[in-house]
């Protein structure tokens, strides 16, 4: 089975997908097998690896494996990616489409928090890790995934918002392990993004961030252009110019995370 971390926040605009993205692409150039599971209706993470869906034959995604309700059945959901960088072949994706929304509605009926752990079972034995993208909520889709998963980790913008939404995620997770049947769920850090120095609130916000996770921060993403630009047109950052700093932030998340979260 593969390491499955949820990658969450209770606030939209937290680079979530985008911390899932690049780290996915850090830990593949480390020779990692990586599966992306794009948990969120707006589906930025398929796009931004990309992924790009066929109206005329629609393919599998999340929502047809949560709602198939049954073992194993993410087996035929995973896909590549549309990157062709040398280590594209090592993340594989399972995509979302804007009806993975219709699953939420779902709340109320027995067992459905368990469906994605359920339709992953024995469905990512050939993964080291699985990203799970999750939705800016802690509502049906984010317990889903959970429940799936062995530990968390939140991403962050250094604003009050997004770093006190990071906190009820992160007590949310603490909270929420027995009443998901996941016992052993443990949050394990805090990755800040989109930080500038020259912002006063930013600074101080990461002040506050470090003060209130401690060891728990991970690491820091410098606020740049460039890697807006790479999630806007689908690219992996190996194929943006000057992109060497930016680079060297991801592998060395990717090192703390393996450090952090050992590969079965």
């Amino acid at each position: 089975m593969a390491r499955r971390v949820a990658i969450g926040n209770n606030k939209g605009g937290a680079k979530k997908s985008t911390t899932a993205v690049r780290l996915a692409e850090a830990l593949a150039k480390r020779g990692r097998r990586v599966g992306v599971l794009d948990l969120d209706p707006q589906g930025n993470a398929s796009r931004r690896l990309g992924w790009k869906d066929n109206p005329e034959a629609p393919a599998l995604t999340t929502s047809e494996a949560i709602e198939a309700n049954a073992e194993g059945v993410a087996a035929q959901v995973w896909q590549p990616i549309g990157w062709q960088a040398e280590y594209a072949d090592r993340i594989s994706l399972m995509p979302a489409r804007f009806t993975l929304e219709d699953r939420a509605t779902e709340a109320g009926q027995r067992g459905a928090w368990r469906r994605l752990a359920k339709a992953l079972r024995g469905a990512d034995d050939h993964l080291d890790y699985v990203l799970i993208d999750c939705p800016p909520s802690l509502g049906h889709l984010t317990q889903m995934g959970l429940a799936a998963a062995h530990c968390a980790v939140a991403s962050t913008e250094p604003e009050y918002d997004s770093v006190e939404a990071a906190v009820r995620y992160r007590d949310f997770v603490a909270a929420s392990g027995e009443d998901l049947g996941n016992p052993d769920l443990r949050f394990l850090g805090i990755i800040v993004s989109g930080y500038d120095m020259r912002v006063g609130a930013h600074v101080g916000q990461l002040g506050g961030v470090r003060e209130i996770f401690g060891d728990q921060v991970w690491g820091v993403v410098p606020r740049r252009a460039l890697i807006a630009n790479a999630d806007e047109y689908a690219e992996p950052l190996s194929q943006v110019a000057d992109s060497h700093e930016v680079r060297a932030v991801f592998e060395l998340l990717a090192e703390r995370f393996e450090k952090e979260v050992p590969a079965a």
